[in-house]
């Protein structure tokens, strides 16, 4: 036994060695994940607090009433204002161009004092393109908040009725956050299925299997050494992922690291698997590729890696539950951000632990050396 684990630990070294001499599977088993952790990041990491509009401020009335208005919505910090749109037809030229949301007109009247009133009163105009009708309505919340310090000043009746906001003490999930967890799933996909599915069918072209067919060496042992190989290669990315995240992008993690390690161990193994099952049945590129990707594919758009499953239609997210994905993406979301424990989640981790028995089955049935 002694023995047979010293030729594990060799085989280990050895592919871990021809993984780090190999440019290309450094790029998309190292560096692609982070690549798509940027471009992700850029777009979901703080989300909520980089909703902006683009509009032109064009002020037609010469009241107080109107300039206090304009300094009120240029300090609003949802709103970049351009300030050289002086007139509603540059601001439709650019509105039809899709540089600018919307123009905020405050005409002639706004802040005058009407006659028979005591009272200044107007209305600002939201001028926008159909296709920006949401964008419109939710302008108009936030101008309607920023009237309200002028009602004030001259209106002092108390509403009856009211909203108030209370926080629940929990966490939530933010965009970034619930992304994340797919990110990690889009990278155990790359590092358990593309490295053996490239690697395997290149050594049997070069002959190096079939001669290591006549050695002692066992399929398990040739199994575990791959398998141990690629968990430091994916860990090692996986921490190079949440150093990424935590630091530039603020990524809350509420739960516990070690149970978190322990399932991500646990899902590189069963994405290994189905590398390991394809890769070693397949004699070459062109029959390990199109099977890869048949399988992968399917994974990746419908097991929550890009988007929320619960967006896809019911059936759907029927079937897409039972992909070996699917249980290691929200077991990777339940742990990371909502504090579970593996005691918690059982279902998924139930689920994996039966797609690993079956994957490896298959794997070391379909394995040939040449």
């Amino acid at each position: 036994m002694k023995q047979s684990l010293y030729t594990v630990f060799v085989f280990a070294y050895v592919n871990t060695k021809r993984f780090f001499r190999n440019r290309v599977a450094i790029f998309f088993g190292l560096l692609f994940p982070l690549i798509i952790l940027f471009v992700l990041g850029g777009i979901f990491g703080n989300a909520g607090n980089n909703i902006s509009f683009n509009i032109a401020l064009i002020n037609e009335s010469q009241s107080p009433i109107a300039a206090q208005m304009s300094t009120n919505l240029a300090s609003v910090s949802v709103f970049k204002i351009n300030t050289k749109i002086t007139t509603l037809s540059d601001a439709q030229v650019q509105m039809a161009n899709g540089t600018l949301d919307a123009a905020v007109v405050l005409p002639a009247s706004f802040g005058q004092t009407a006659a028979g009133s005591s009272t200044p009163s107007g209305a600002a105009v939201i001028y926008y393109p159909y296709t920006n009708a949401q964008e419109a309505q939710a302008l108009e919340s936030v101008i309607q908040a920023a009237l309200q310090p002028l009602n004030g000043q001259f209106v002092t009746t108390a509403m009856p009725f009211g909203v108030s906001v209370q926080e629940t003490g929990t966490q939530g999930l933010t965009s970034f956050d619930y992304t994340f967890a797919g990110l990690l799933g889009f990278a155990l996909l790359g590092i358990g299925i593309f490295g053996p599915v490239n690697i395997f069918p290149e050594l049997k072209k070069q002959g190096v299997l079939r001669r290591l067919e006549t050695t002692p060496l066992k399929v398990w042992q040739y199994f575990v050494a791959t398998a141990l190989s690629q968990c430091a290669v994916g860990l090692l990315t996986i921490a190079a992922m949440f150093l990424c995240a935590i630091l530039i992008f603020h990524l809350q993690v509420v739960g516990n690291y070690f149970e978190l390690f322990v399932y991500l161990i646990l899902s590189i193994i069963t994405m290994l698997g189905i590398g390991l099952a394809v890769g070693g049945w397949a004699k070459d590129q062109s029959q390990a590729a199109p099977l890869s990707n048949i399988i992968v594919f399917p994974m990746m758009f419908l097991s929550g890696t890009f988007f929320p499953r619960f967006l896809m239609p019911g059936w759907l997210q029927g079937i897409s539950t039972y992909f070996p994905l699917t249980p290691i993406i929200d077991g990777l979301r339940m742990i990371a951000t909502q504090g579970k424990h593996l005691t918690d989640i059982g279902p998924q981790l139930g689920l994996l632990l039966v797609w690993t028995v079956v994957i490896y089955v298959i794997a070391f049935r379909v394995f040939r050396w040449s």
